[in-house]
């Protein structure tokens, strides 16, 4: 007497996976395949927007510091030209009087001019400095902008990928796709900026 039914299970296990394939299950691993690979580039990304603008970040408060010390200087540029004018406005009352001013008075003003050359000089140096910071800085943050604008195309390209898994529509995919790839691309061209 027979114990039951034979079913042959290899063949229904066969035609379960069949289905899930016709189903999309090939489709549903390319999506996910793709969308782990827009995520790892997103987050790449992500830290290189992090980093280049942490840099131009520093590179600004250094050049606002050159900037500080650069207005310092040309106080003190100033503060020597006025000890210079009174020297030299010290001299008219003798010349006034037809007498001849005191020598030390001639040599305290042209000290001031010698002291203001080599101020204006460092003042200079300071500028010269802070410019080229401030240009360094302002290419860095032109960086961050081409790695910021990667990171928004590749998460809007990773929610089209989810959109295209839960609807299983092959163009959604596609536009995921060329999403993705146009975020490949800025975050490239940043790459090789930076």
């Amino acid at each position: 007497m027979p114990e039951g039914p034979e079913i042959e299970t290899e063949k229904l296990h066969e035609a379960i996976h069949e289905e899930i394939e016709k189903e999309g299950g090939t489709f549903l691993k390319q999506i996910a395949l793709t969308t782990a690979l827009l995520a790892a580039l997103a987050a790449i990304a992500a830290l290189r927007a992090g980093d280049t603008v942490n840099e131009a970040l520093v590179l600004k408060t250094e050049a606002t510091r050159l900037q500080a010390q650069a207005s310092d200087q040309w106080a003190y540029y100033q503060a020597k030209g006025i000890k210079a004018a009174v020297a030299h406005a010290s001299e008219a009352p003798y010349k006034a009087a037809r007498q001849e001013p005191p020598a030390e008075l001639e040599r305290a003003a042209a000290q001031y001019a010698s002291e203001q050359a080599a101020i204006k000089a460092e003042a200079g140096k300071f500028e010269r400095e802070r410019d080229d910071k401030a240009k360094e800085a302002d290419a860095l943050l032109e960086t961050h902008h081409g790695f910021a604008s990667a990171v928004a195309l590749f998460q809007v390209a990773i929610a089209l990928g989810a959109v295209a898994a839960l609807t299983r529509q092959r163009l959604v995919w596609i536009g995921s796709m060329l999403l993705g790839i146009a975020g490949t691309v800025l975050f490239v061209m940043s790459l090789l900026k930076g």
